[in-house]
């Protein structure tokens, strides 16, 4: 029981040393992308992409084949091996896989960042950069703060779908950022920024074809993060939950026997 208070005493202070820098990550971000939409820089960067006649880059092997198709079907294989090994791998047989029950808890975080960013980008009205008028198309700029309004565009573009296959793995890492040991933080920052270059990387060779405005990569990347916390925090709710559930259990059981030993103990009456 001491081990126990011990544990649960470094998790919260670690919780609120690191819970802080969370919240302040998120908010200066959230910052920086208003600052970034409200500035117009988006078009800007597209007319010193792209001409009249269109995106030269966008059929460009290494960004089409390679960093589009090769990277969009290596997302599936990675997904589909880290759901094999949650579900096959035994419960509590290595101490970083944790019990099959979380590692699956983990891979719906994943799958509904990856719901997130479809479901918007199907409602979205934004069309991509390569149809507007000004680089050979016949849509208009419309930003995606101006919903309903149509912009001649097929639309469906906002925010970036194809950089959710790294950004939507954040979801696997905030029980880590938040753990008591400074080792398991450590690894975890590094794949975060790992995910991140990998998520920038093909957003930018996104933007270099033309296919997405360098904000809705931007903004995929914080509704991840946004939805990996949420996720997160879902889970520790619900844990502290089923735990006190048998712990309020248990106090009304020892009051029933208490109360029964009590009438057995009191002298019957005549």
């Amino acid at each position: 029981m001491r081990h126990l208070f011990s544990a649960a005493e470094s998790l919260i202070t670690t919780h609120r040393t690191l819970g802080w820098w969370m919240w302040r990550a998120t908010l200066v971000s959230l910052l920086c992308l208003l600052l970034w939409d409200a500035s117009g820089l988006d078009v800007w960067v597209m007319q010193h992409i792209a001409s009249p006649a269109g995106f030269e880059l966008t059929n460009n092997y290494w960004l089409s084949a390679v960093l589009h198709t090769g990277a969009r079907n290596a997302a599936v294989v990675v997904i589909v091996c880290l759901w094999l090994l949650a579900l096959v791998w035994p419960s509590n047989a290595h101490p970083q896989l944790g019990r099959r029950v979380q590692r699956v808890w983990l891979l719906l975080g994943v799958a509904l960042s990856l719901m997130l960013i479809s479901t918007l980008k199907a409602l979205s009205g934004v069309s991509c950069p390569w149809e507007l008028s000004q680089f050979g198309g016949t849509a208009a700029y419309v930003s995606h703060w101006r919903f309903g309004v149509a912009d001649n565009g097929s639309g469906g573009c906002f925010p970036g779908g194809h950089v959710s296959s790294a950004f939507g793995y954040v979801a696997l890492l905030p029980g880590f950022l938040m753990a008591a040991e400074a080792p398991i933080r450590s690894r975890a920052r590094m794949a975060l920024f790992a995910l991140m270059v990998i998520g920038l990387a093909l957003g930018l060779a996104q933007t270099l074809r033309g296919a997405h405005y360098p904000s809705h990569t931007l903004w995929t990347a914080w509704l991840c993060w946004v939805s990996a916390w949420a996720w997160y925090v879902l889970g520790e709710w619900l844990q502290v939950k089923r735990l006190r559930y048998p712990q309020k259990k248990t106090a009304h059981a020892q009051a029933g026997h208490n109360k029964t030993s009590r009438d057995k103990a009191s002298p019957t009456q005549p």
